[in-house]
């Protein structure tokens, strides 16, 4: 009895491994190929091979036509890198903050997995999430029970008390000492963090909970209430707590911060990131390109994208000084050849977040097609690998057309190097989405 059972398990074992063991291929005839890195663009195929690219090769790729092979003639279309957004926050993109406050957590990831469907849909393969509950949303991306881009978390935000990610209310100080957590904070959307002892915590918390990398408010803000613009938040001492616990989990602490104090201290306390820095002077530019810091800059303006702040509030008056440093920012990052990443940073906002591509498209204000789309694709990547082992997604490279690179791809209209506004449309322009090898639009004539 026991050997038939055993049998009929090996058997069972055989025909799951041999339904399941084919490998879906899908081959790409006649694209133009930008890798993601070289301005100069190549004729030729794409092999794809389960979820890696196999072969890229000028000349016509062998393959089996089998059932389980896809075969795409691109007619000569143009084939980039999926996109990265540098700096997303996927559970509080398209939900107003009071709404987010108030609602509950399985709520708040319901709107967030809407969100990521329409995120990967626009062309973003890949999202560094910098702070919110996202780890829930990630496993379910992971496992396909929801579509939506990669996401290399943050966890939750940490800040200090008066901070950037503090959103409790006016009548809560003074806080008792070892009081509740909002649920805000036991949610996983921020947590506040007073002292080196609390941040070294915290910090370990969000590793503890799969964090790629740790995200510090480290001054003040535009859509926080407490904190004026210039204040720089948490001590040397402070951040350097987060950045030894990252750096014991091989990973890194990236901060919010937009003026030379913060970003100063921050840089001082081995920060290896600065989020936005709009307000930095020549000399903290010079400081970044010396130590090699990256900078993950958003072209925060004040149009259309602008995130809507109360007319007469002084989080609108922030928001002014803040985008009229925008334009020497990027001057700075270009003169000293600081490493500069692109992100959106769109929050609170679902029609703001529609304009994901629009706010790519901007940076032709300050840099060419070209330059636009390198740091989209491979320059984005080269951020995402500072997370070292903590990356997510170790098994191929990301941002570029090469052998052995994720199959994340998209087949384009027309060429965005010529004209990046075709990225402003992806529902128009963009005939394929491809994400770790999968197709989630095709429309392909």
């Amino acid at each position: 009895m026991k050997t038939t059972k055993l049998i009929v398990i090996s058997a069972i074992i055989f025909i799951k491994s041999f339904a399941f063991g084919q490998t879906k291929t899908i081959l790409i005839n006649n694209v133009e190929i930008f890798n993601g890195k070289d301005e100069k663009t190549t004729i030729g195929n794409v092999l794809i091979v389960g979820n890696l690219i196999k072969t890229i090769s000028a000349n016509p790729i062998p393959t089996d036509r089998s059932a389980n092979t896809t075969i795409i003639d691109g007619k000569g279309k143009f084939l980039m890198p999926g996109l990265i957004d540098a700096h997303v926050h996927l559970t509080m993109e398209s939900i107003p903050l009071q709404l987010a406050m108030i609602s509950d957590i399985g709520y708040v990831n319901l709107v967030a997995a809407d969100a990521a469907g329409k995120q990967l849909m626009r062309g973003f393969t890949t999202g560094r999430d910098m702070g919110g509950a996202v780890f829930s949303l990630k496993k379910a991306i992971d496992q396909g029970i929801v579509k939506g881009p990669r996401i290399y978390p943050s966890g939750a935000t940490i800040s200090q008390t008066g901070g950037h990610g503090d959103f409790g209310m006016p009548t809560d100080v003074p806080k008792q000492i070892g009081a509740p957590l909002s649920y805000f904070e036991k949610t996983g959307m921020t947590i506040i963090a007073d002292g080196a002892d609390q941040v070294l915590m915290r910090t370990r918390e969000q590793l503890r909970l799969g964090a790629s990398q740790i995200k510090l408010m480290a001054g003040g803000g535009v859509a926080s209430s407490y904190d004026p613009l210039d204040v720089a938040q948490f001590t040397e001492a402070e951040i350097k707590a987060a950045v030894d616990a990252a750096d014991n989990w091989g990973t890194y602490v990236a901060v919010h911060a937009y003026t030379p104090k913060a970003i100063t201290a921050a840089v001082q306390a081995g920060v290896k990131c600065i989020e936005h820095a709009q307000l930095m002077d020549d000399a903290t530019a010079q400081l970044l390109a010396q130590k090699g810091i990256w900078l993950s800059l958003q072209p925060f303006l004040d149009d259309e994208d602008a995130n809507p702040q109360p007319e007469g509030s002084e989080n609108r008056k922030k928001q002014l000084e803040m985008t009229k440093g925008t334009d020497n920012a990027y001057t700075l990052a270009k003169k000293y050849k600081i490493k500069t990443a692109w992100g959106t940073d769109c929050l609170f906002d679902a029609k703001l977040a529609t304009r994901q591509g629009a706010q790519l498209a901007k940076l032709t204000r300050w840099y060419t097609p070209y330059e636009i789309l390198k740091m989209a694709t491979s320059t984005n990547a080269q951020l995402l690998a500072l997370s070292g082992p903590r990356n997510p997604y170790p098994e191929g490279k990301l941002g570029v057309i090469e052998q052995g690179a994720y199959a994340d791809l998209i087949l384009v209209d027309g060429s965005p190097i010529k004209n990046i506004k075709l990225v402003e449309d992806p529902e128009k322009n963009f005939l394929i989405i491809m994400k770790d090898g999968v197709i989630y639009k095709n429309i392909v004539q």
